[in-house]
């Protein structure tokens, strides 16, 4: 089928997925006033596809349908930066707010199609084929698909992934007539809610795990077993003046737990083979998806710049410091450009005739980007000051006897209504201070690993060819 409307995602939600918000079971998320805002903004990216077909669809390579342009697998640098516009796209609806919309997993999975000879190692060529055959089922059905990567901490002094077997975490029970039974927990299923289908695949290597942890496949949200308990909501009720991101990009997400669940043969990609589970992700991950997940962290940082300018503007804070602190934003968002465009136009192949990102710039931006985060809406909370406090609501505005007062002392500098003012200051409030902002906060700390780890990792990659050969020169020199 071609790609899919925003009505016909949602119509697909109706199904019978056991996921929990609070104590209340939900089935329909348009049903539920804390999930019926973001399943309509992930409607309407479905939507903006067809609003920008030249940007966001291309034909199907088998069927010559439109598919959405985020499930390419890229065989050249033109290639990345079409795929660059439509991402660009989809990040703009949200200003990277939403860090799963579809696009992120259609990107990874292109990826992991056109490295499938990456899958197909130590005699796994059925799980590649399975994989390679889901990847076009995923584009040609127009699935949104989520992920569940990290094992489920219990006690952390046991290290962050299983040793020989332990029976909390996934793991498969047993080969049955159609497929495979697993049982245990993993973390963490963002956009549990608004998803068609869950993936698991490997998040990092299991050296000493039992073979029986060594799992990837996609299965259907409603698969029975299959349970979903989300964290609470931080939506707010669908006022755009009051709550104008809080209303709408609120993605959730939930802690999976697979009570015998059984995955369809055709479904499964990793079945114990840990040589597999242990390598996939190593050589051409980052490179793929990285595209998607840094051409977010640039549009939300530019959005942040943005308000934080008006927010300046709105009280006529043109002061050194605050120059200084919006210059800081600035250098974030266009250092976060330039590593994108660095890494695109520095693009190769990396096998297979596919065409991924140059790591390098991708490996400092996951480093840097889990401190720069939260240094933003720090910025944001200074500028702000009591000002973000003293907001009315669109409810006082509309009080006639409220209103004149309003109009007169709580205006902004030179011709800044007091209407504009507030709007800027709850859009400021909104994206840096409310709840919202908290679980973005949490989320852009721990987004593909802690910044901390991102380092570590950055490090023990990094080629010391050059800076050996700079320090050599003075080294080697007669005493």
């Amino acid at each position: 089928m071609p790609a899919r409307t925003g009505v016909q995602f949602l119509n697909a939600l109706r199904d019978k997925r056991a996921l929990w918000l609070g104590a209340e079971r939900v089935t329909d998320p348009l049903d539920h006033p804390a999930l019926r805002g973001a399943a309509q903004a992930i409607a309407a990216v479905f939507d903006l596809h067809h609003q920008y077909p030249e940007d966001c669809l291309m034909p199907d390579p088998q069927t010559n349908e439109p598919i959405a342009v985020s499930h390419i697998i890229p065989r050249s640098k033109d290639d990345l930066r079409r795929r660059h516009t439509a991402l660009r796209r989809v990040a703009e609806f949200s200003v990277g707010l939403m860090g799963r919309t579809p696009d992120y997993m259609n990107v990874t999975y292109a990826g992991f199609a056109g490295r499938s000879d990456e899958w197909g190692i130590n005699g796994n060529e059925q799980g590649a084929a399975n994989l390679v055959r889901f990847q076009k089922q995923l584009a040609r059905d127009d699935l949104s698909l989520t992920h569940t990567l990290i094992h489920a901490t219990i006690d952390k002094s046991r290290g962050h992934v299983p040793t020989g077997l332990d029976d909390t975490q996934l793991h498969k029970i047993e080969d049955t007539e159609h497929g495979i039974l697993v049982k245990g927990a993993r973390v963490l299923a963002t956009l549990a809610p608004f998803a068609d289908e869950l993936a698991v695949y490997p998040s990092q290597p299991m050296p000493d795990a039992s073979a029986r942890h060594a799992l990837s496949f996609c299965i259907r949200m409603d698969t029975p077993g299959l349970k979903f308990i989300c964290r609470d909501s931080v939506a707010m009720p669908d006022n755009r003046f009051d709550h104008p991101l809080s209303a709408r990009f609120d993605e959730q997400d939930a802690f999976v737990i697979f009570d015998n669940v059984e995955v369809p043969r055709d479904r499964v990609f990793i079945d114990g083979n840990l040589p597999v589970y242990n390598t996939v992700m190593s050589a051409s991950w980052r490179g793929n998806a990285m595209q998607q997940t840094m051409i977010r962290a640039w549009t939300k940082l530019e959005f942040a710049w943005g308000i934080a300018n008006r927010m300046a503007d709105a009280i006529g804070a043109n002061d050194p410091v605050t120059q200084q602190m919006l210059g800081e934003i600035w250098s974030y968002a266009e250092l976060t450009r330039a590593a994108v465009h660095s890494g695109e136009e520095s693009a190769y192949e990396y096998g297979n005739g596919a065409w991924f990102l140059d790591r390098r710039p991708m490996d400092a931006l996951r480093a840097v980007l889990p401190y720069w985060f939260p240094r933003v809406n720090e910025i944001i909370r200074l500028i702000g000051s009591h000002n973000v406090l003293a907001t009315p609501t669109a409810a006082q505005f509309a009080d006639p006897q409220l209103r004149p007062l309003i109009d007169k002392y709580l205006r902004g500098a030179g011709d800044v209504s007091a209407q504009d003012r507030a709007r800027i200051f709850r859009l400021g409030w909104d994206f840096a201070g409310s709840a919202l902002a908290s679980r973005n906060e949490q989320y852009e700390r721990f987004y593909l690993t802690s910044g901390a780890r991102n380092r570590q990792g950055a490090q023990m990659r990094a080629d010391r060819t050059e800076a050996n050969r700079l320090v050599d020169r003075f080294l080697d020199e007669p005493a």
